[in-house]
């Protein structure tokens, strides 16, 4: 069986893909880095590790994969600070989680916000990315017909 675009995969059979060189923990460390630096400053081991309520020899495991990913330098006294790539790659984690957040928002999502938002930031592609952008742009551009819209489709019950 084929999709229109290609190969029928199983959810499994699509995380597996070759070109996805983060997984999701690393992003999630990656993400929490770069807002804990602001991009400019270094964090300690142990700071991130309690930000993301790891153990710290988790940490340091997941540390050592990101700088031999070149996106963290790891210094003495468990210093830690973010390469350019690591800046970069942290900057994009951290809009593309607000982007999801503020679009879950605006679709009427209330209970389960931040829980959607990180479960759904670690397996879309940047084209659904992309897509969820231009209409979460679309609709701030337009919001008397996004609460139009609203009203006439209220939420189910749960």
């Amino acid at each position: 069986m084929s999709s229109k675009n290609g190969v029928f995969r199983t959810f499994r059979g699509y995380s597996l893909r070759d070109d996805q060189p983060l997984t999701p923990s690393m992003e999630d460390y990656l993400e929490m880095l770069f807002r804990m630096t602001g991009g400019t400053k270094y964090v300690r081991l142990a700071d991130l590790g309690a930000a993301l309520n790891v153990q710290p020899p988790s940490v340091t495991h997941m540390v050592r994969r990101l700088a031999e990913a070149g996106l963290v330098n790891y210094h003495k006294y468990g210093i830690l600070e973010l390469t350019d790539a690591g800046k970069e790659q942290g900057l994009r984690l951290l809009k593309r989680h607000e982007l999801l957040e503020k679009f879950l928002r605006l679709i009427g999502v209330r209970t389960n916000v931040l829980k959607d938002t990180e479960r759904t930031e670690h397996i879309i592609s940047e084209e659904l990315v992309s897509r969820i952008a231009s209409l979460t742009k679309y609709i701030d551009d337009n919001p008397s017909w996004w609460q139009a819209f609203l009203d006439a489709c209220p939420p189910e019950e749960e």
